[in-house]
């Protein structure tokens, strides 16, 4: 998968979202984690509804932000959950309150954070990190992986 790419449209990040999830391999003995960082409206709740499409997901997915977290229960082999967590009104000590620790000990949970700079200080080096930009164009983002 690129580094970086382009999107124009809420199919191509879709479509995006479901190349990143072929190629995400789980951890032997914690969960992956995932950061979603970007400003507000640059795609991050859509590129997790793509995901969870494409891990066969049915119901209507939103952002998590006023309910703080929302588990989705997945039919894969390597994922069994994905909590998709919004920390755009939280603090780190919020994290314990969540029990996002107790969730990340679970091999086969996948864990989406959106804004988690507000629950880390630094990036632990196994997350994987995903920056959203808006881009030139009215509908245009870009979509970083580091």
């Amino acid at each position: 998968m690129s580094k970086e790419k382009k999107v124009e449209s809420d199919k191509q990040m879709e479509e995006l979202a479901e190349d990143f999830i072929k190629s995400l391999k789980p951890y032997k003995n914690k969960a992956k984690v995932v950061f979603l960082k970007g400003e507000l409206g640059a795609g991050k709740t859509t590129f997790t509804r793509g995901v969870l499409q494409v891990l066969g997901v049915k119901k209507n997915v939103t952002s998590p932000t006023f309910v703080l977290m929302k588990k989705y229960v997945l039919d894969n082999k390597d994922f069994k959950t994905l909590y998709h967590i919004d920390a755009y009104r939280l603090k780190e000590k919020d994290g314990d309150i969540l029990g996002i620790n107790n969730l990340e000990k679970h091999k086969a949970n996948l864990i989406f954070i959106e804004w988690p700079e507000r629950l880390y200080k630094k990036i632990p080096k196994e997350a994987v990190v995903i920056n959203f930009l808006h881009g030139k164009l009215e509908n245009e983002r870009v979509v970083r992986f580091s």
